[in-house]
């Protein structure tokens, strides 16, 4: 029987994930499978990928073949990686050591890779987050400077009213005070 590690579609339209399955080549996509290794989301940012390495990897070593993105993701995971390894030590090139040796050198990489890249979009959505508020500040500032002179100028016509409604009361005082007088 002719098995193939593929994914198979769950989820809702337009929010896909994908369980990572061992099937018979002739079964429907998402219909009988043999055994499933992990799952895919590619939903988060950035995709998270659970699988079974173990699993995964007897599966591969057992001539299961896997479909263009299951073989990128395996690849990603090490499993192919591995298989390699585990062809070189039937071989005899090196021993079991010194392939596990190898791929903790690759594991280890790739984690250091990948917190690195983790580090600089943390750093960039800070950044962003700070140019966000600094944008923000100024727009309130500018506000606030805008309603200072509206006060402003506020005040000033209330004192000149005040002012002209004083000067008005004082002339009818003076021509009280006048016609009084004569």
């Amino acid at each position: 029987m002719a098995t193939k590690i593929r994914l198979q579609r769950h989820g809702r339209k337009g929010y896909a994930f994908y369980p990572i399955v061992v099937a018979d080549s002739r079964a429907p996509r998402d219909g009988r499978f043999i055994e499933r290794i992990g799952s895919y989301n590619p939903n988060t940012n950035p995709a998270t990928i659970s699988l079974d390495f173990d699993r995964a990897l007897y599966w591969v070593e057992q001539g299961a073949q896997p479909t263009d993105t299951v073989r990128s993701l395996l690849s990603r995971e090490g499993v192919m990686l591995m298989k390699h390894l585990r062809g070189g030590v039937r071989k005899g090139a090196f021993d079991e050591a010194e392939a596990q040796k190898r791929f903790d050198a690759w594991k280890g990489a790739r984690d250091k890779e990948a917190q690195a890249v983790k580090a600089k979009n943390e750093a960039k959505a800070a950044e962003d987050a700070k140019a966000r508020f600094d944008a923000e500040a100024e727009k309130n500032r500018l506000k606030g400077e805008e309603v200072a002179k509206k006060k402003a100028e506020k005040l000033a016509a209330e004192e000149a009213a005040a002012k002209a409604a004083l000067e008005a009361e004082n002339a009818n005082a003076d021509a009280n005070t006048e016609a009084a007088a004569e």
